[in-house]
């Protein structure tokens, strides 16, 4: 028997409870190679894609279907999944276009219609099946984990850490950007994370950081340059977590300054409404509350749910006026803007939502690193290698 039986049995379970909600005959779920898209066909499947796409279609009743374009027949580790029914189309649209007609399907949900889908497969489909978008029900059918997936999260949660104190260690004026990041990138690869990570920088001169993020490169760090390197990756079962803390050798700026006095206030607002029944955009306006009093902005939303997909329904935002639950996980990365658009701070923190405010993942303080710094002794198991408490 499959270890995971009864985890893939309560994740089917909750999916065809959307379905009928949703008076869908079927769901078919989109993955593609891109980071952070490719967590839905995982999350329902087992299959982790290394290239191309794939789908998986579920109808509402029977067995699913693993869909690849026959170009990936021979990418990805196929026994990976338990879904025993694979098939392999040239033109994969096609072939679904055909099946709903033998199986008088006419009403499918599709994860991932708007960004994930191909057009090749989309044109052929367009017409023949009343396609409606199923992201934010699928979303929230998984928005709440359960241990299995807490176990995974706080493995993902222990590497992401592990390549943090490797890039603090190493951090030093100059070197380049592309060069802090290196320890931590090495790292995340050596401890199973592979192709799926998104490590990004936001940085700048004079004490103070750019608001756009980039890719790390061949600037080099001085020693009055801000640095916040956003760190987001998985483990080796697809679960992504997020985080960041600021770097500084030299001195920041009044600007800077003035947004590290109140990051944390913002911060904490936001953890102490990460609980069960509130609603997310109750979350979101503590947050800006907090950073409107100087005159600070966000450069966006305050955080999203997180799992096999690295951005996931709901978001923490002004319009989601989503009731939170117990054991949602979130992260929480609001993007201070001072008023002309030129400077941010920026930190990134994974919690999950508890009963009386959320617990943050991680045992890392809020304080702006210099380098040098190492994992302080007895602190090599983070707070999520620990069974998240109830409160």
């Amino acid at each position: 028997m499959n270890p995971k039986a009864p985890e893939i049995r309560r994740r089917y379970d909750r999916l065809r409870e959307a379905m009928v909600t949703g008076n869908v005959d079927a769901v078919l779920v989109c993955g593609n190679q891109y980071a952070g898209f490719e967590g839905a066909v995982r999350y329902i499947s087992g299959f982790e894609i290394v290239h191309r796409y794939a789908y998986v279609l579920v109808p509402l009743e029977g067995e699913p279907t693993l869909v690849f374009p026959r170009e990936a027949r021979w990418i990805g580790d196929k026994k990976k999944t338990w879904i025993a029914n694979q098939v392999w189309p040239d033109v994969p649209g096609k072939w679904l276009c055909q099946h709903f007609q033998k199986s008088g399907v006419k009403r499918v949900g599709v994860v991932g219609l708007d960004f994930v889908m191909p057009v090749r497969d989309y044109r052929e489909l367009q017409g023949r099946a009343e396609l409606l978008p199923f992201d934010f029900q699928f979303d929230m059918m998984r928005a709440i984990k359960s241990d299995a997936e807490f176990s995974e999260i706080r493995d993902s949660m222990s590497i992401i850490l592990d390549g943090f104190w490797r890039l603090v260690e190493g951090f030093s004026p100059g070197r380049t950007e592309a060069e802090i990041m290196a320890p931590a990138t090495q790292r995340f690869v050596a401890r199973g994370a592979g192709s799926r990570m998104m490590n990004m920088v936001l940085s700048g001169s004079n004490g103070s950081a750019e608001p756009f993020f980039k890719l790390p490169a061949h600037r080099t760090v001085e020693t009055d340059d801000l640095v916040l390197c956003s760190l987001e990756i998985t483990g080796s079962e697809g679960y992504w977590v997020e985080f960041s803390r600021p770097l500084i050798r030299g001195k920041l700026s009044p600007t800077s300054e003035r947004m590290k006095e109140i990051y944390p206030e913002a911060m904490a607002a936001g953890k102490r409404l990460l609980r069960e029944g509130e609603l997310a955009s109750n979350v979101h306006r503590a947050v800006t509350e907090k950073l409107a009093r100087y005159k600070f902005s966000l450069g966006h939303l305050s955080g999203h749910s997180i799992g096999q997909t690295m951005i996931e329904h709901p978001a923490i935002g002004a319009n989601t006026d989503v009731v939170l639950r117990e054991n949602m996980v979130f992260s929480l990365h609001p993007q201070v803007v001072d008023e002309k658009g030129r400077i941010c701070l920026y930190t990134q923190d994974t919690y999950r939502v508890g009963k009386t405010e959320g617990e943050n993942l991680c045992n890392v303080p809020w304080k702006f690193f210099h380098g040098g710094e190492v994992e302080p002794s007895g602190s090599g198991k983070s707070a999520t290698e620990r069974k998240p408490s109830l409160d």
